[in-house]
């Protein structure tokens, strides 16, 4: 499990004040020790990983999770299963329509249908004669 797609993104995540090693923001120079937590910050979850083991080389994905073990406590998890089962509800104002999908989906949670829409109500006159 890679924390960073690219060195960049780590170090702006380092800048920002996101990542940190005992509770302490760090630097993208700090130099990681056997036993160190590191904690990223990643709306809306905090993950915690413990540095198991240092090497020499750089690594692929996939061989990275030899060296780290992640330490994210249930609750900060529990968070991000929540923040994905909401998905679309959560949009920000001014980010666009939601999708057709997104639509029959909430549609189909509040249990609405284009059937129960109407243009004029049962009580308003007879509109025939307005031409």
């Amino acid at each position: 499990m890679r924390l960073f797609k690219t060195r960049s993104l780590a170090a702006d995540y380092c800048k920002k004040g996101r990542v940190m090693i005992h509770g302490v923001s760090v630097k993208p120079s700090r130099a990681v020790k056997v036993g160190d937590v590191i904690q990223v910050r990643r709306a809306p979850v905090t993950f915690s990983f413990k540095v198991i083991a240092l090497s020499q080389n750089r690594l692929s994905a996939k061989l990275v999770a030899d060296y780290m073990e992640n330490v994210t406590p249930p609750d900060q998890l529990a968070l991000l299963e929540v923040a994905r089962v909401s998905g679309f509800v959560d949009r920000n104002r001014g980010l666009g329509r939601p999708t057709k999908k997104e639509r029959r989906d909430l549609d189909s949670f509040t249990g609405q249908s284009e059937s129960d829409f109407s243009w004029f109500d049962e009580d308003d006159e007879d509109l025939s004669d307005i031409t």
